[in-house]
């Protein structure tokens, strides 16, 4: 059994208020949830308008299935949300 986890930085500069990211945050994390059925939860610098730091963990049988399943998740919040990817840490355990 692998464990990927994978911490991902995104700036959204549109975002004005806490209510504005709440719901940006809470649509991305839904939706990422639906399609990989992963965990995935806002972990980082909640206080802060235009970051929105996102902490997911999957699990797989290969590291090369887990890499692919967080690489098909980063392209799809690159193409889905107009939030700009600007940091990604991985690792496995």
């Amino acid at each position: 059994m692998i464990i990927e986890v994978a911490t991902i930085k995104l700036y959204a500069p549109w975002v004005h208020s806490l209510k504005d990211k709440r719901m940006v945050v809470k649509s991305l994390i839904n939706k990422t949830k639906n399609k990989f059925n992963v965990s995935i939860s806002e972990v980082d610098e909640q206080d802060i308008h235009q970051t929105i730091v996102l902490g997911l963990a999957c699990v797989a049988g290969t590291v090369s299935h887990a890499d692919s399943m967080i690489d098909s998740i980063l392209t799809f919040i690159e193409n889905n949300f107009e939030a700009e990817i600007i940091e990604v840490h991985r690792e496995i355990r």
